[in-house]
Parts: C-alpha cells; structure tokens; sequence
C-alpha cells in the first residue's frame, strides 16, 4: 500500500496549504470527519437491522470527494455508484435526510423507498447513488451535455470505483465526451479492490489515468489520501472541462478501510495491510497534521469540530429513528413522470 503515498503530482503549488487557507482547511477537516461519523454510525445501525439491503461505506476514501467538491461551482453537477453517502455530505445535503432515507423513513430524500444505493438531491446537484455498475457514467455524460446545452459553465464530476473503470459503456461514453467536447470531469476512485477481487488480478493495465487517451483526453494520477494534492488535481480538471477543451480523466489512489459491503467479511487481504494504511496514510489524519504543524491551528480548534460533529450525529440518529416510515399510499408516487 506504500504506493499509494508515492503518487505525486507534477506541478504542486508553491503554497503549503495549496487552495486552503486556516479557515477552508477546518471546514474540509469538518467535512471528512462528519462522513467518516455518519458511516460509522450507519454501520451501526445496519447491525442492529435498522437498516435493509445494501450498504456501502467510504471510509478511507473521504479525501477524494471532500477536496473535489472545494474547488467545485455552485452550478457544477455530481453523479456517483452506490458507494454515495460521503459523496451526499460533501455536496452539502442533510445528513438527517440521508440517514433518514438509509433507514426507509418518510424524512430521507427518498422519502424511504430509495435506501442506500438510490437517492438524489436536484437542489444540491446531486444525480444519485445509481446501483448497477459503471451505469452512472453515461448518465454523467448527459448531464454534461445540459450544461454545455444550457450555457450554464456547469461541470458534471462522474465518479466510479476502479472495477466499473472496465466496463464497456465507459469507453462509449468517454468517446462520446471526447467526440462533443463535454464539460466532464471522470474520477476513478481506485480503492484497490473491486468488491473482494484485487485490482492487480483483474486489470491488465492499471494505469487508470490513461483511459481517455484514445479519445484525446488528458488524465492524471493523484494520491487519494491527500487533500491537496486531490484539490490541486481537481481544480486542473475542473478549469480544462469549464473551458471548453472537452473532459478529462482523474485516478486517485485511494483505500477503503471496510469491506465491499456490510455483508463482505473482507478476508482477502489482511488486517496487517488495512492497518498500515490506516496508521501511515489516514487521510483525516492528514489533513489534523496539516493544520497543527504548517496551518498553525490549535488543537482546540479541531476538538470543536470533533464535538460539533459529534452532537449533528447525536440529532440525525434521533431524526432518523423518529421519523415516520412511508405510507402504504407511497407505493404508487414517483414512479412515472410524463412529459
């Protein structure tokens, strides 16, 4: 896993805190930790029956949305995998709703029949959480296609794990992206396994970056459990599809600290590599060393944080228990729309 920490970039501002400056660093630093508490939690609650189906964690990999979404525009579009619930936080949705819908009550964002894998939010230019494998991805290219429509100088930032990266619509659709200039932005979250299979044993070329570039488009390598240098690579990603030169293509190297699933005991690898990501490249841990070393932030500062999240936690588990689940009349809302 050492590899991860080896990924650098080429051109890394001169600044220490790269985009951050004190007062964006504590609120990415709030950010990553609200994910981490809410999938926590979550985990919990899955283990205690509260919550059905699927559930899947990003724990380990909160640096990679966290700084995308910084250097993100208010008009900017995101559309993810079912791995979506740090994705939701990071693009400023409630954790009440998205905890409430996790546990299929009438306050999620779904109003409790979508769970884990299916909810969206239009207001927060979330797409969704979309269940089946790489499907996403074509979904991302229209709404591309609407910003570029509209005139709007929106982005859409699709995100896939490493294990849809091979999935045949992905190279349609980059081609089309490529073909029409889209303003798209494709993030590939290697987290080294797609479900219980290593990355190693079922990509013959792992340098994900390189995908687009039959098409034209340019790509880059990140480290994932960095903060800057994942903020760095976002805003040249982020400014070369804002400027009508078409899409381009990020692969961060990341580490999901969990198992595939709640279900996946995780036994192909060992619990000494999880650990030594964990100890040695903990992103959250990072981002606190960041600031109490070269940002000169208090210790103090970080335990508010810590204590704020702590308390929003204490209220979207309150929320999301007392929420009423749906009604019977439910089942035949919001399953057709006519145009």
């Amino acid at each position: 896993m050492s590899r991860v920490a080896q990924v650098t970039s080429s051109d890394t501002k001169t600044t220490p805190l790269g985009s951050f400056d004190h007062q964006s660093l504590l609120k990415a630093y709030e950010s990553m930790v609200l994910i981490r508490r809410f999938e926590e939690r979550a985990a919990q609650l899955y283990g205690m029956g509260l919550i059905g189906g699927f559930c899947h964690l990003y724990i380990g990999q909160e640096a990679v949305v966290v700084g995308i979404q910084s250097a993100m525009q208010q008009q900017d579009t995101v559309i993810t995998s079912y791995r979506d619930h740090g994705h939701m936080l990071a693009c400023d949705m409630d954790p009440r709703g998205v905890m409430a819908e996790l546990t299929g009550r009438a306050g999620g964002y779904s109003k409790g029949k979508g769970g884990s894998m299916h909810m969206f939010s239009r207001e927060k230019g979330f797409f969704g959480g979309h269940g089946i494998v790489g499907a996403q991805v074509p979904i991302g290219a229209g709404l591309a296609f609407a910003h570029k429509y509209k005139g709007d100088n929106g982005v859409c930032v699709s995100y896939m794990g490493d294990g849809a990266a091979n999935q045949g619509q992905v190279y349609e659709t980059l081609n089309m992206a490529a073909l029409w200039k889209l303003p798209a932005v494709f993030v590939i979250e290697n987290n080294e396994y797609g479900m219980g299979t290593s990355t190693a044993r079922a990509t013959s070329n792992p340098n994900f970056e390189n995908r687009g570039e039959p098409w034209g488009i340019p790509g880059r390598v990140v480290n994932g459990m960095d903060l800057l240098q994942v903020r760095e690579a976002a805003d040249w990603a982020l400014d070369h599809a804002r400027s009508g030169q078409g899409p381009a293509v990020l692969h961060f190297k990341t580490y999901r600290y969990r198992g595939h699933s709640m279900s996946d005991p995780g036994k192909y690898r060992s619990k000494e590599e999880v650990e030594e990501v964990k100890t040695q490249h903990d992103a959250i841990d990072f981002v606190k060393n960041l600031g109490l070393n070269v940002a000169k932030i208090s210790e103090a500062e970080f335990e508010t944080i810590e204590k704020r999240v702590k308390d929003i936690m204490k209220d979207v588990i309150e929320f999301a228990q007392s929420s009423p689940e749906p009604d019977e009349a439910e089942l035949y809302t919001d399953i057709l729309v006519e145009g």
